[in-house]
């Protein structure tokens, strides 16, 4: 167990412990081979077909080392994608390598808006960075005057991960201050039809954007995702990296994935996960389950009396669901829920009924 160092606001209380256990869960341990799963928020088995052939064509230029032209080549197109200089844009090996890079940033107080995904949390303590948790209550909207005016990082995910909240670009601005960086987590936003409240088409010296492709595109086997942002603070983020920090595979896929007809099919996608949304959402309440609204991610939030023991029944009859006491902020009560198409909420509402919920 570690200890919070420097100060803390929202519920947070100076000198709490920190289970560091729980940081570093991930709802892929729960996921047996079989499960239905509803505790990883990846859509689909794997990329679609189009995305298959890119990648497979790429294969037999593996014996090489991938150059710098192709580095660009991929950032050009994602500059594109987003309104921006090829310049402002960081390829990574999945964002949880983005996460890793932000100590490099030498905050002496990073800020965390909690609940939310704990990796970028995990990574700071981890590199001796102080930390001061923002633990947003219920309906878990954000007040940028929670956040302690000494920080010199906040951290936080849009929409978040795992309530489904997403936050104003306006509220988000807000948060910045003299000598602050603000990361965005926007590793769900393209799962928001028009990613209204997106950040990564807007320039700001003091602003990153950290974007996944593993969750759309089904490429979390390939670890594909990228930073947005001013070319000096990308230019501390890559400082002391390896060489060739990407394969040629996931230069491609990021690559493919930028581009006009992906990001037209990616909007599609977004439009079904509404959809699907919309109607999982009552079959849940008509159990008796709570859920929370509004949510904007592919993903929802419920609250039930033992959340564990509903976790281990769900399990037991091959349904895996996400815990919740592991976000900094939920209690025992939570759990997350991928959204999901309605032949799979058909064998989830029949689980749920068999354990007896």
């Amino acid at each position: 167990m570690e200890r919070e160092e420097g100060p803390v606001s929202g519920r947070g209380v100076v000198g709490d412990e920190v289970d560091a256990g729980k940081l570093r869960h991930h709802g892929d341990v729960d996921v047996r081979p079989g499960m239905l799963d509803f505790a990883v928020n990846v859509q689909g088995e794997g990329p679609p077909g189009w995305l298959r052939e890119r990648l497979v064509g790429r294969l037999g230029g593996l014996g090489r080392y991938p150059g710098e032209g192709e580095d660009r080549a991929a950032r050009d197109v994602v500059a594109g994608r987003h309104g921006r200089g090829a310049d402002e844009v960081l390829l990574l090996a999945g964002a949880a390598e983005g996460f890793v890079m932000l100590p490099k940033l030498a905050s002496r107080l990073a800020a965390v808006i909690h609940p939310s995904f704990t990796e970028p949390e995990l990574a700071l303590r981890e590199a001796g960075v102080a930390v001061a948790r923002v633990v947003l209550d219920e309906p878990y909207v954000l007040d940028p005057a929670l956040v302690p005016e000494e920080a010199d990082l906040v951290v936080l995910g849009n929409p978040t991960n795992p309530t489904s909240v997403l936050h104003p670009a306006e509220t988000i601005r807000a948060l910045r201050r003299p000598g602050r960086v603000v990361v965005v987590d926007e590793a769900f936003a393209d799962a928001v039809p028009g990613e209204p409240e997106s950040l990564a088409g807007q320039s700001f010296p003091d602003v990153l954007v950290l974007r996944s492709l593993t969750k759309t595109w089904a490429l979390a086997g390939l670890r594909c995702g990228y930073f947005l942002g001013p070319p000096d603070l990308l230019a501390r983020l890559r400082h002391g990296r390896a060489h060739w920090p990407l394969g040629a595979l996931q230069l491609e896929a990021i690559a493919a994935t930028a581009d006009p007809a992906a990001i037209a099919e990616s909007q599609s996608r977004a439009q079904h996960i509404v959809a699907d949304r919309a109607a999982m959402i009552p079959r849940l309440r008509a159990l008796g389950i709570e859920v929370h609204e509004p949510a904007d991610g592919p993903f929802l939030l419920i609250r039930v009396p033992d959340a564990e023991l509903l976790r281990k029944r769900l399990a037991g009859v091959g349904v895996a669901v996400r815990r919740g006491d592991t976000f900094p902020g939920l209690g025992p009560g939570h759990l997350r829920l991928a959204v999901r198409a309605e032949a799979e909420v058909d064998r989830l509402i029949e689980a749920l009924r068999q354990v007896g919920i």
